[in-house]
C-alpha cells in the first residue's frame, strides 16, 4: 500500500503482445463481489474489437453476497475481508490455481475526472523519447491533490508549437512541445481501505480501475467507442459515467445512488424486509406504467407475526420504484451535460450493472438522457457462465480486458523505469496506439 503515499494506486506492467498470462478480476461492489479468473492469449485482432491483443478465456468464477460494504467503499473491515476470502476462494477451486495478486475495480471515493495540458521546451530541434517522458511526467505531477489519488493517468494527444492532434511527435520539430491528459482521481481514505480489506487476504492488489471505465472496456464496440459513447454503470450503492470519444477514455464521474436506494423505498413502502424487497424488484421491479397494472396482484411474505400474506399491486410497485430512478437519472443527465459527451450528437448511451435489468429501464433512460440507449453485455469474452453474460457482471468482466489498455496509461519513471524506452516501452506502445485511434 505504499505506493498510496504517492498519490497514486498501483499499476500494472503493460501486457506483452506475444505473451499470454492468467488474470484475476475482483470485483467489490455493495451487493456482490464478482471474482473472475481468466487466460489470456495472444489473437489476432477481431473486426469489432481491434483494440485487444489478447482473447479472454474465463477459468474461475465465483460471486457472492458482498458484507462489510457501503456506497461501494469499506464500512466494515472485518466482514469485507471475510466476504472477500470466501469469493476468491470459490473461483481458485474452480480454476484449480492459487491465487496471488488481483485487478481490483473502484466505484466509491468520489471519482472525478481532469483534462490537463502542459508543455515544455525542446533543448534540440528534433522531438526525442526523453522529450516525450518529460512532457507525461510534468502533466502527471500537476494531478497532485491532497486527500486524492490518481486512478489512470491516459494522454490524449500531443502537441507541437500549438498545434493539437499530432498522434506520434517523436522525430518532429518543434520549440514547445505539449501534451493533452485525462487523469480520474479518487478519495484516498476509500482506496486505502479497499487496498487493506484485499491485503488482509494475502492478496496483492496488482491494478486499481475506475469501474464505469472497465465496463466500458467488456461492453463497447471500437465504433460506439469511436463515434462518442457514454457507460452508466447502475450499481447497488453508486451510479457511476464513463465518457468514450474518439477511441479513448475522455471523462469519469460518479455519485453515491444506486439500486440499494430503491430497495430501501420499497422496504418502507412495503413495510416488508429489506432482503423480501430486493426480490420483489428483482422479480417484478419495474420502471413503466401498464394498463392492467393496478389489477395485477403480488403477494408479499408474512412480516413479524400476521398468519397470512398481505397483497399489493405492480402499480403499487412501480410508483414506488420510479421516483427514485428518475432522480438517478436526472442527477446522471446534469453530470454528462458537463461532460465532453455533450459535445457527442451522435453519441450513445450504454448501461450497465444489476439496477439496469429492471423492466422499462432502457426505455427511460432514452426518455430523460433523449439518446439511443442499449444494454451493455460482455463482448469477446469466451467461458463466462450464463449468470455473468448480462451487464451486472460488465464490470467485472472488463478487469479481464484492462490489462490489455494498462500500456495507455502513463506512470512516474520511479515505479516503471523500465517501462520508458526502447522499442517495446511505454513511450513506443502510446506512440503506436496514437496512430492507431486519431
Amino acid at each position: 500500500m505504499s505506493v498510496l503515499q504517492y498519490g497514486l494506486t498501483p499499476k500494472m506492467k503493460p501486457l506483452s503482445p506475444r505473451r499470454a498470462a492468467l488474470v484475476v478480476a475482483l470485483d467489490i461492489g455493495t451487493s456482490k463481489i464478482a471474482c473472475l479468473i481468466a487466460r489470456l492469449r495472444p489473437a489476432a485482432m477481431g473486426e469489432a474489437l481491434r483494440r485487444r491483443s489478447h482473447a479472454v478465456d474465463v477459468v474461475g468464477f465465483s460471486h457472492t453476497g458482498s458484507r462489510g460494504i457501503k456506497g461501494g467503499a469499506v464500512v466494515d473491515l472485518d466482514e469485507a475481508e471475510e466476504a472477500v476470502r470466501q469469493a476468491v476462494d470459490i473461483a481458485e477451486r474452480a480454476a484449480r490455481v492459487q491465487v496471488d495478486a488481483v485487478v481490483l475495480s473502484l466505484s466509491a471515493g468520489r471519482m472525478a475526472s481532469e483534462l490537463l495540458a502542459a508543455e515544455v521546451d525542446i533543448k534540440g530541434a528534433v522531438i526525442t523519447e526523453s522529450d516525450t517522458a518529460r512532457v507525461l511526467a510534468a502533466g502527471h505531477r500537476s494531478a497532485a491533490r491532497q486527500g486524492r489519488v490518481l486512478l489512470h493517468s491516459i494522454p490524449i494527444g500531443f502537441a507541437l508549437d500549438g498545434t493539437r492532434g499530432v498522434r506520434d511527435p517523436r522525430g518532429m520539430l518543434a520549440r514547445r512541445f505539449g501534451v493533452d491528459m485525462h487523469l480520474v482521481t479518487a478519495d484516498l481514505a476509500a482506496c486505502r481501505n479497499l487496498m487493506l480489506a484485499i491485503e488482509r487476504c494475502h492478496l496483492a492488489v496488482e491494478a486499481m480501475a475506475a469501474s464505469p471505465y472497465v465496463a466500458g472496456l467488456a461492453t463497447l464496440a471500437d465504433d460506439e467507442a469511436d463515434l462518442g459513447a457514454a457507460v452508466i454503470d447502475f450499481g447497488a450503492g453508486t451510479t457511476t459515467m464513463a465518457v468514450f470519444s474518439g477511441g479513448r477514455f475522455v471523462h469519469a464521474d460518479g455519485f453515491a445512488l444506486g439500486g440499494n436506494h430503491v430497495t430501501m423505498d420499497l422496504a418502507r413502502g412495503l413495510s416488508c424486509t429489506v432482503y423480501d424487497a430486493e426480490r420483489i424488484k428483482t422479480l417484478y421491479g419495474s420502471v413503466l406504467a401498464g394498463g392492467l397494472d393496478e389489477r395485477d396482484m403480488i403477494a408479499l411474505p408474512a412480516l413479524g407475526g400476521e398468519d397470512s400474506p398481505q397483497f399489493v399491486s405492480r402499480g403499487a410497485l412501480t410508483h414506488i420504484i420510479k421516483p427514485r430512478i428518475e432522480e438517478i437519472l436526472e442527477m446522471a443527465r446534469d453530470r454528462l451535460a458537463a461532460s465532453p459527451f455533450a459535445a457527442e450528437p451522435r453519441g450513445r448511451i450504454i448501461i450497465t450493472g444489476g439496477a439496469s435489468l429492471l423492466t422499462g429501464m432502457a426505455e427511460l433512460v432514452a426518455r430523460i438522457l433523449g439518446r439511443p440507449v442499449s444494454l451493455g453485455r460482455p463482448l469477446g469474452i469466451a467461458g463466462l457462465p450464463e449468470v455473468a453474460k448480462g451487464p451486472a457482471f460488465a464490470v467485472a468482466a472488463g478487469l479481464l480486458v484492462y490489462p490489455q489498455a494498462a500500456h495507455l496509461e502513463y506512470f512516474e519513471p520511479r515505479h516503471t523505469r523500465q517501462l520508458l524506452t526502447g522499442t517495446g516501452g511505454y513511450i513506443a506502445k502510446v506512440g503506436r496506439w496514437l496512430r492507431e485511434s486519431f
